[in-house]
């Protein structure tokens, strides 16, 4: 796989990750809405440790700079 996320799509992704654990943990969002948004949060976190969006690569969306493609 190609990468095709920069840094700074990578910190944003993991942030907000991080919020929805919070916010679930703490029971502020539960039931059906709190496991979506867990599960979001996974393919979050998965995502930015591969660098690779699997929705970017269909409309050819990279934000990674030109140095950092492999």
């Amino acid at each position: 796989m190609k990468k095709n996320m920069g840094n700074a799509d990578r910190i944003t992704r993991i942030v907000i990750a991080a919020i929805i654990g919070v916010l679930y943990f703490t029971g502020t969002v539960s039931g059906t809405l709190g496991l979506i948004l867990v599960i979001l949060a996974a393919v979050f976190v998965l995502t930015s440790f591969i660098s690779f969006c699997p929705l970017y690569a269909p409309f050819g969306i990279s934000t990674c700079s030109v140095g950092e493609e492999k």
